[in-house]
């Protein structure tokens, strides 16, 4: 593990300590970064399609990258926060396998990074308001990210590492396990980077089991064993969370988003999106704008 995790690099967004009430109520929220709390005070809610998570004091929770939430609190809960993008050498994220939301005890250690990473990042509240439709935007992603450029470089590294130490704490929750024991072969590695980095072209079963040099069905089997879907429905998967993070981000079409994320037409693109979220791309783009 201590190889792959050093293969990992965090870029920070945000961080701040707030105190939210009753209008905290957003659903069908789903972030291209990481969001983990710890909550000091109150009680609040984390929901996803399979389960209901209670905010409580004393713990710290995490929602990896592209997990589908709603986030709401009946009447006040007070949090630290921190936000944060994922970069990996291989394309793969830490919690590629495990996209739940995952809660563990906090340890005083915990609100003391919390408290450090406040204090040597100051100003890296989000500033605007706790909407996330308000916030998630491409250029106010990257202006905050052009902030990490300018932070010393004890700043850059000491982030780092708070970071890592805090991810660490849900590697070692037992809701985290990975599918296998066994490291995926380098060839289901590369497939899965080459179906990240080429979301539009016209990939199938046939073409990434020529690229690996597998028959198709072994192919596939292979797959399945290392991560536990096929291939084909990983990059339905992928696909639609990138088309996800484009509907909540920007006013494309959804011919233009359909196109953008590979598929072949807005028919296809439609039945897939209601598939894989269980809502039509204009329902999911209506929720989000009637939290606007």
């Amino acid at each position: 593990m201590s190889k792959r995790f050093l293969a990992y690099n965090f870029s920070l967004l945000h961080v701040d300590s707030v105190k939210l009430n009753e209008k905290w109520n957003y659903p069908n929220v789903i972030s291209p970064y990481f969001r983990i709390y710890y909550i000091d005070e109150g009680e609040g809610f984390v929901s996803t399609r399979h389960e209901k998570i209670k905010l409580e004091p004393g713990y710290l929770y995490v929602i990896p990258s592209f997990t589908l939430v709603h986030l709401f609190c009946k009447q006040y809960v007070s949090q630290y926060f921190l936000h944060f993008f994922e970069e990996s050498a291989e394309g793969i994220s830490l919690f590629e396998y495990n996209r739940k939301v995952i809660r563990t005890p906090a340890c005083e250690t915990d609100i003391a990074n919390f408290k450090r990473l406040l204090e040597i990042n100051p100003g890296r509240g989000i500033n605007r308001s706790d909407n996330p439709t308000v916030y998630e935007k491409n250029p106010y992603y990257k202006s905050y990210q052009e902030l990490n450029k300018t932070v010393s470089d004890p700043v850059y590294f000491e982030t780092q590492g708070i970071i890592l130490q805090l991810i660490a704490r849900f590697l070692n929750s037992n809701r985290f396990k990975t599918n296998n024991l066994d490291p995926a072969p380098s060839k289901i590695l590369d497939a899965i980077r080459y179906i990240q980095l080429n979301l539009t072209e016209n990939l199938t079963v046939a073409s990434l089991a020529r690229r690996a040099n597998l028959n198709d069905d072994y192919f596939s089997r292979l797959f399945f064993r290392y991560t536990g879907q096929r291939p084909l429905t990983y990059l339905h998967e992928k696909r639609i969370e990138r088309a996800q993070y484009l509907i909540a981000t920007s006013s494309l079409s959804y011919t233009d988003i359909a196109e953008k994320t590979g598929f072949e037409n807005q028919s296809h693109f439609a039945k897939v999106f209601k598939k894989v979220t269980s809502l039509t791309p204009g329902k999911y783009r209506q929720q989000n704008l009637l939290e606007g």
